[in-house]
């Protein structure tokens, strides 16, 4: 089974400048392609695909971010793993950007299960993709529907 493993970006700083980004790290031996979910002005969006190629980074949002919460669903087709949560949100087989989250089958996507992380409106945040235990989240069944587009604080 693989899991997530999230934390700010600040707890991976080393001798570099703090970057304000939405990251996320492969710690795995194999490609993984990674799709986020946010809350923006036009409504609830999906994006993807990253394909992030073994013991990499890829930035998914450059500069400050705008929200709170951000959604995360990633697979590795070779092993046929998948890292995901409870959040229903749609993907496309190939690169899409998808605004709103209700009938995805109806309207040509795919339904996938997205992981949310609270980034308590930090500036910048990382998520570590790895084939190792984390330590269990609570629940969550439903984005959360309150306005989160106000700036998060620098880091």
């Amino acid at each position: 089974m693989l899991f997530l493993l999230a934390g700010s970006a600040a707890l991976f700083g080393g001798t570099e400048t703090a970057r304000a980004d939405f990251r996320v790290c492969n710690g795995t031996q194999n490609l993984v392609g990674v799709a986020i979910g946010y809350r923006a002005q036009e409504g609830w969006i999906s994006e993807g695909w990253w394909q992030i190629p073994a013991t990499s980074c890829a930035t998914l949002i450059e500069g400050q971010l705008q929200s709170r919460f951000y959604y995360l669903y990633a697979e590795d087709a070779a092993r046929g793993g998948r890292w995901a949560g409870n959040i229903n949100m749609c993907v496309a087989d190939n690169e899409f950007k998808i605004v709103g989250v209700n009938d995805c089958v109806a309207r040509g996507y795919q339904r996938m299960e997205f992981k949310e992380y609270d980034t308590g409106r930090q500036g910048s945040w990382m998520v570590q993709l790895s084939d190792t235990p984390a330590p269990p989240a609570s629940p969550t069944t439903v984005p959360n529907a309150t306005p989160d587009s106000t700036e998060g604080t620098s880091q």
